[in-house]
């Protein structure tokens, strides 16, 4: 129950009025800190002056002991002591550039300071210098300044050992010092880890780009692909169709009628694919009379077909084709689909394509052989176009390979060999 409430507290406390706007001060006072980078240092010159150099003067004796043993301190002129306070205060205006160099004054006009045997309450600048070279200097010469300031709180503890112990004055001063530089050492990891945040968003922004554009470009060659099945296969049959319907027309009229019907039917085919494919590309949440994608089943059709356009084709199967995952099935047709239209285009409608689909093992095989041209003229090469590429590129999606050439009998052959092994989620 604790653990739920300071877990319901931390978001309340997150949103709280007061911390959003504080938020908004920090954000804009570094905004502005980067744009006149002047103003910060000389706000911190001015309150040190303000707080620690003024009352100087204002209440000379304030923070000296009054009882006890006493301290005595040397009484400086009103000059001195001011030139004291600017060697102090005024290189707290280049800590964050040379913070070294500013931590380095400092020191000298503190051991000046202290040799002559004064006390100033401006004495505080060398704290802030430690801080400033511990947030903006080199970590490797820390250990340095670290030795130095020790050093220079010595002579102090000593001079006041009157009223306190050397340890224990020492032990304060130290402690002091150590809490300079452990402030530093955190708002220092601070800004590294929102400088690694900072990075790594951009990081992230620009895979996030990058993995867009790359499934952008998947998605415009899938697109691609299937409307080269589509529109590739479906206007070779309707072309094939046309041409054998004008031979026939002055033979025998009704061989031309029924061409005519294939043609309307092949043609109705393809804009039914098309406007699938169209809504599918328009992200329609509910399109209506959307068919379903072709399957192996749907093979023997597209052989019939084709068929009709004046191949013969024989079609033959074997295993539990209908077991087979919906992507398979998809890249099976395709395939087929492709390699029928390539043979169509080929070697003419006089050709023999034999189609063969057979599962074995854990693989899916596809062999589609045509005889070529008739009287042996041979086929040729389609060579290595946009379809056989396609069909490489499906089989690889399930770790296929397409090969294709022409057979030592004549004609041409492509053969493919799909996986088969069940997978979490595929191509759709």
């Amino acid at each position: 129950m604790r653990t739920d409430d300071t877990a319901g507290a931390v978001p309340s406390l997150l949103g709280h009025p007061l911390l959003t706007r504080m938020t908004r001060i920090g954000r804009r006072l570094r905004r502005a800190d980067r744009d006149h980078p002047w103003l910060l240092d000389t706000a911190v010159v001015a309150v040190i002056v303000l707080l620690f150099g003024v009352t100087e003067f204002v209440h000379p004796d304030d923070g000296r002991p009054g009882d006890g043993p006493p301290i005595t301190f040397a009484a400086l002129p009103v000059a001195a002591t001011l030139a004291l306070q600017a060697g102090l205060v005024l290189p707290l205006l280049w800590r964050r550039r040379a913070p070294y160099a500013a931590f380095a004054v400092i020191s000298a006009v503190f051991l000046l300071q202290w040799a002559l045997g004064a006390f100033l309450r401006a004495d505080v600048a060398l704290l802030v210098a430690l801080y400033s070279v511990t947030l903006h200097g080199r970590v490797r010469y820390l250990p340095w300044a670290c030795a130095a300031a020790a050093g220079l709180l010595v002579p102090v503890a000593v001079r006041v050992s009157a009223v306190v112990s050397v340890w224990g004055a020492l032990f304060f001063l130290v402690s002091t010092a150590t809490a300079a530089v452990a402030l530093g050492f955190a708002v220092r990891i601070r800004r590294a880890q929102l400088v690694n945040l900072r990075d790594r968003a951009l990081r992230l922004e620009i895979e996030r780009d990058q993995r867009s554009k790359l499934a952008a470009a998947t998605e415009r060659t899938r697109v691609a692909r299937e409307m080269h099945d589509i529109i590739g296969h479906n206007l070779s049959v309707i072309i094939t169709l046309a041409d054998g319907g004008a031979y026939a027309a002055e033979v025998t009229p009704e061989r031309s009628r029924e061409a005519l019907r294939l043609v309307g039917e092949a043609g109705r085919q393809a804009l039914g694919e098309l406007r699938r494919m169209l809504g599918v590309l328009r992200e329609q949440a509910t399109a209506p009379e959307l068919h379903p994608q072709p399957r192996i089943a749907d093979i023997e059709a597209l052989c019939g077909r084709l068929g009709a356009a004046g191949p013969e084709v024989v079609y033959r199967s074997g295993g539990e084709l209908e077991s087979l995952d919906h992507g398979v099935q998809l890249m099976a047709y395709r395939i087929v689909q492709e390699a029928l239209t390539n043979s169509l285009k080929h070697a003419g409608p006089g050709t023999r394509i034999q189609v063969a689909l057979t599962v074995e093992g854990a693989q899916l095989r596809i062999h589609v052989h045509d005889t070529g041209r008739p009287g042996g003229t041979g086929e040729p090469s389609p060579g290595e176009g946009h379809g056989l590429a396609g069909m490489k590129e499906r089989a690889a999606l399930y770790g296929g390979t397409v090969t294709a050439g022409p057979e030592p009998g004549g004609g041409w052959s492509v053969r493919a060999v799909l996986d088969v092994t069940p997978v979490s989620g595929g191509p759709a």
